[in-house]
């Protein structure tokens, strides 16, 4: 039998159990798991909810395709800076290489053709990503510094090339240059067919491939990957070979959708990039994201930004709500890890 100081004991610890387990049987540590896995897509089930309620119009069928089409090119240069995350680095170059690789397809337009202007755009901007590949991949320098230094270096590349003026075409109604942006098929607009279809083979490439599984080993344990027979080099080379291709890809769209552009056109994207991959669960310590997911974070970010607008909130604000997103999706990335949301120690 239990004496009465025991009794108490037990009724006290009892009672700490009922108060550590929520309703549904969860305890307070099972919903700080699921919060830490599952937290943006919670928020943004919210941030869907409260849009709707604000404005009838946020989930129109001509709303949500205008949504999915403008974020094309955000996630279009997403899709390889997924690659370039999972390897374990970062492309902070990819906003100044889109501007890059806009204002020349456009000035080749007029000069070469657009049949010779779209490879030779291309051709150039992968010799941008070629070079930052063999910077990070085959000198080991550091990611972040390096494309840092991309970034203002093809910024100025661009206003060098330019001449520090914008760029248009000169006969805009007499060239077909206008269907990869302006363009539909099956009555889906054309941005989007490529963002998908570019979406599903490189989804292919990192899930179903050896190659996709040296990308994830680099990411997850370098050194363990070198000492398994993995070139990690050659491995980083290519990421940033693809995020290159998928900027440049971007680039085309973005000329074609309005046949002249600002030669500053990127400037920014660098960090929506990075949100919305972070956002899809791809983590920044490299070894965890898929293209999936990548698309859900594109997702995520257009339709709030959109909805941001339709209730009014001005356009700059979007960037301190991309901030703020940036910082709960890192947090909440670290929280995945440790499988709580606050540290151990705070």
């Amino acid at each position: 039998m239990l004496v009465p100081q025991q009794c108490e004991v037990a009724l006290l610890a009892s009672a700490n159990g009922r108060q550590e387990t929520m309703a549904g049987g969860f305890s307070k540590s099972d919903i700080g798991g699921i919060l830490a896995k599952q937290g943006i897509l919670i928020a943004f089930v919210i941030f869907m909810i409260g849009f709707t309620i604000a404005n009838e119009r946020f989930l129109a069928p001509e709303n949500v395709m205008g949504v999915i089409r403008s974020s094309a090119i955000l996630g279009v240069m997403a899709l390889g800076v997924t690659f370039v995350v999972i390897s374990g680095n970062l492309d902070l170059s990819v906003g100044s290489m889109m501007s890059f690789s806009t204002i020349v397809v456009l000035d080749l337009h007029d000069k070469i053709g657009p049949a010779r202007a779209i490879p030779a755009m291309f051709a150039m901007t992968l010799c941008l990503g070629a070079f930052i590949g063999f910077l990070v991949g085959y000198l080991k320098l550091n990611s972040l510094i390096v494309t840092l230094g991309m970034l203002s270096a093809i910024h100025g590349l661009t206003l060098t090339y330019s001449g520090g003026k914008n760029m248009d075409i000169a006969n805009k109604g007499e060239t077909w240059f206008a269907v990869f942006g302006q363009g539909s098929f099956l009555g889906i607009p054309v941005p989007i067919l490529i963002f998908a279809l570019l979406a599903a083979l490189l989804g292919m490439v990192l899930g179903k491939t050896p190659f996709g599984r040296k990308v994830y080993a680099v990411g997850g344990n370098g050194v363990a990957a070198t000492f398994s027979g993995v070139r990690t080099a050659r491995v980083v080379f290519t990421c940033y070979l693809l995020s290159a291709f998928c900027v440049a890809t971007a680039g085309l769209i973005q000329a074609s959708r309005s046949l002249g552009s600002q030669n500053t056109v990127g400037q920014g994207l660098e960090l929506e990039v990075l949100a919305a991959v972070i956002l899809g669960g791809a983590s920044l310590l490299g070894g965890s994201g898929t293209i999936f997911k990548t698309i859900i974070g594109v997702l995520i970010l257009g339709f709030i930004q959109n909805g941001l607008l339709l209730v009014g909130l001005q356009f700059y604000a979007q960037y301190v709500v991309t901030w703020v997103i940036i910082i709960l999706a890192v947090w909440l990335d670290i929280a995945a890890k440790r499988g709580r949301l606050l540290s151990p120690i705070a």
